[in-house]
């Protein structure tokens, strides 16, 4: 792994294939209702105004995450929340990119 992808500014597909490898969690933050309209299967949904409260049990999952959305802004949030509570994270931007990368 290089500098640029230390940075976040690597090879996307290749990180995602990294942490699916490392058996990683995806994890949705879209509300309830956007998840039960369609989601990639088997991830989990914790919305985003919840993720700060949800940090112990994210981090009894013992895995990577991987967290999606609509389109990729409440992922990146998700994921510098995560970050910053040492959990092991991408951001995978919005879930239907993310299903076609898995």
């Amino acid at each position: 792994m290089g500098l640029l992808d230390l940075l976040g500014f690597g090879n996307k597909n290749e990180m995602i294939q990294e942490f699916v490898a490392k058996g990683a969690i995806i994890l949705d933050v879209r509300t309830p209702e956007e998840f039960a309209g369609g989601h990639i299967p088997n991830s989990r949904n914790i919305p985003l105004q919840r993720i700060a409260s949800e940090i112990t049990t994210i981090k009894k999952w013992n895995k990577p995450v991987i967290t999606c959305c609509r389109s990729g802004m409440r992922s990146a949030q998700a994921a510098t929340v995560l970050k910053q509570n040492n959990i092991e994270v991408i951001n995978g931007g919005g879930w239907n990119s993310l299903e076609s990368k898995l």
